[in-house]
């Protein structure tokens, strides 16, 4: 079974995601913020990460530099999930490495197909 780290700092977003994504078959790992799933990624290895981008301690694109740092993370799909639209904020997401941008609120069948395209 794929494995999903799902990080946000909502509870309320993070049962959301992990509803739809387990109900499509991934197994999910929920994390607070960006700090929180940095130790997650660390110790286990996950075949896409789903991050948002406004959180404290580490936002998702500090995550997504530190993931992509990592040889384990250099290749796994990065997602950033985000209220986030504009252009310059999704080109400093290309630039540290996410694989993709998802605006929120979202689509339970669009996240599921895009994760679907992006998942080794």
């Amino acid at each position: 079974m794929r494995s999903i780290l799902a990080v946000d700092d909502s509870a309320s977003m993070r049962k959301m995601v992990a509803f739809t994504l387990t109900g499509a078959g991934y197994q999910v790992v929920e994390a607070v913020d960006g700090q929180d799933a940095l130790q997650k990624a660390q110790a286990k290895s996950f075949d896409l990460v789903l991050t948002d981008q406004n959180m404290p301690n580490l936002d998702g694109l500090g995550l997504t530099r530190k993931l992509r740092a990592s040889e384990r993370y250099q290749s796994i799909p990065i997602l950033i999930l985000t209220t986030e639209s504009s252009d310059a904020m999704k080109q400093a997401g290309r630039a540290a490495g996410a694989t993709g941008w998802l605006v929120k609120p979202f689509d339970p069948n669009r996240l599921i197909e895009v994760i679907q395209k992006v998942i080794c």
